[in-house]
């Protein structure tokens, strides 16, 4: 059993929780993630470690209420525990030796990039922070991503924070500017991802995702996970989740993530009609 220490909401949808994790506190590191089942029916799902605290002996995991298993996690409260929490999952991020990174996180994508930018900013690497969201009321982290970035801009799709504009136009406009950046990571909805992509090839910019497909039991068995990368099948519990955003095969990774969307919503409507009788 694994305790909660802490629960705090980011914004309606987003909620951050602290645990009582030992052995992976000491282990885990940027890029990484867990998988956790809340209760012996329930089913498995990876979260991203968002941090980590070795002395605590605690790690940090944010999650979107988008289905049954978060909406099951989001009823805990500090004080009570998780069944099972396995990890670290996943290989670690390879970030020595950059000098200069752009981060871009979408949404609840950003609480994966704030771990990225915060061991980036530790190494001593300029970091220009773009995060993206809806608008201004779901806008989270904004004081913890502005203290682990160089610069950090914060974009709303509808403007209502002064910002106007998808994560990509001020990436467009950073490199347009003449921004030499040495790497690229992106973090987020699949179109997001792929559309970060795009925009960075033709400057030759190195750009890694870290991909979210379907899975199971995280070592690589289930095949939940497959992607195709520059031609050759990948899994991503064992081989990523980070991934040359140059060479993945978008259209198969959206294909494969959107084919149990009916079925994940009954459960959820399932669950939530359970939860209101």
């Amino acid at each position: 059993m694994y305790k909660i220490v802490k629960k705090r909401a980011l914004n309606a949808f987003v909620s951050l929780m602290e645990i009582e994790a030992p052995l992976i506190a000491v282990k885990g590191k940027a890029g990484q993630f867990v998988i956790l089942r809340v209760n012996e029916t329930g089913e498995r799902i990876p979260l991203t470690l968002a941090d980590e605290d070795p002395e605590s002996g605690t790690i940090t995991i944010m999650y979107q209420k988008v289905g049954k298993t978060t909406d099951l996690l989001d009823t805990l409260t500090v004080g009570d525990s998780i069944l099972d929490v396995v990890g670290p999952l996943g290989k670690a991020t390879e970030l020595d030796g950059y000098k200069r990174v752009a981060v871009v996180g979408g949404g609840v994508g950003c609480a994966i990039a704030y771990p990225e930018a915060k061991a980036l900013h530790r190494l001593g690497a300029h970091v220009d922070m773009i995060a993206g969201f809806r608008n201004q009321d779901i806008i989270m982290l904004e004081n913890e991503l502005g203290d682990v970035s160089s610069r950090l801009f914060v974009m709303t799709d509808d403007g209502s924070n002064g910002n106007k504009g998808f994560v990509t136009v001020k990436l467009q406009e950073l490199l347009d500017a003449g921004e030499q950046y040495d790497l690229v990571i992106a973090i987020g909805p699949l179109p997001m991802m792929r559309a970060v992509a795009n925009v960075t090839k033709p400057y030759g910019v190195k750009t890694i995702v870290s991909m979210n497909p379907i899975m199971v039991d995280g070592t690589g068995m289930c095949g939940g996970c497959r992607l195709t990368v520059g031609g050759e099948t990948k899994f991503a519990c064992v081989d990523g989740p980070e991934f040359d955003a140059h060479e993945v095969d978008w259209d198969e990774a959206m294909h494969r993530l959107g084919q149990y969307k009916e079925q994940e919503h009954a459960c959820r409507m399932a669950f939530m009609g359970g939860q209101n009788a």
